[in-house]
């Protein structure tokens, strides 16, 4: 998946300040941003479901409901491990090598018997593994920002998705993971991607096939 490019995003920024001079707009003015922070801030949310105090726990077990596997590390030093072991239940889909995102190229992944690189998948790639932005408890989902640091088609492309999730960064519903966005990235980025378990599709006799556009399997390693 390519990034957008410098005269894409020029456009796109020309287009986007055209727009705001139209309806005399700011989205540099502090005044105008924090207006718009208390407005949502004081905005009266829809019924909610109740949330159970161990995140952590909803989340697994929601996560396993959308057909992920899961399992619990300690620290983030144990995650090779951890991927080589569920590598080895995968019998004759296993493999051995693949791509990361760069935040865990410093992991010591030839010790656990792989061969992982830190770059982006180019397509050909059978094993990813990644981080997420932030867990959902609710549901049981990730949800991935597009960057440079954080490429997408990593989660996208490969047959076998492993995501690392950080225990702290569980959060209840979307309505705290959009958020965290808003006061930990602020501006929007590209794209947001949330992912529930292995892609799938019902549309050949409602039956459930798994992979049919994405993931075959995906597995998430919780840390903390």
């Amino acid at each position: 998946m390519r990034e957008m490019s410098d005269a894409n995003r020029t456009a796109r920024d020309a287009i986007l300040a055209r727009v705001r001079k139209a309806l005399a707009k700011n989205d540099a003015d502090p005044k105008a941003k924090a207006g718009a922070d208390a407005y949502i801030a004081a905005h009266q949310q829809g019924p909610r479901p109740a949330m159970p105090p161990d995140l952590r726990a909803r989340f697994i077990t929601r996560a396993t409901d959308m057909s992920s596997t899961v399992e619990s590390v300690a620290a983030l030093v144990e995650v090779p491990r951890a991927v080589a072991r569920y590598l080895d239940t995968l019998g004759a889909d296993a493999v051995h090598s693949g791509v990361c995102w760069p935040e865990f190229a410093a992991l010591d992944w030839v010790a656990a018997g792989l061969s992982i690189e830190p770059r982006a998948t180019h397509g050909e790639d059978r094993l990813a593994i990644t981080g997420c932005f932030c867990a959902i408890a609710e549901t049981g989902t990730i949800l991935i920002t597009t960057g440079a640091t954080t490429p997408t088609a990593s989660a996208l492309l490969p047959d076998t998705h492993v995501a690392i999730v950080r225990a702290d960064r569980i959060v209840s519903g979307m309505e705290e993971a959009f958020g965290l966005v808003r006061s930990e990235i602020g501006a929007m980025p590209r794209a947001l991607n949330f992912i529930s378990g292995p892609s799938r599709t019902g549309d050949i006799e409602q039956t459930i096939v798994l992979g049919a556009h994405g993931p075959f399997r995906v597995h998430l390693l919780v840390v903390g």
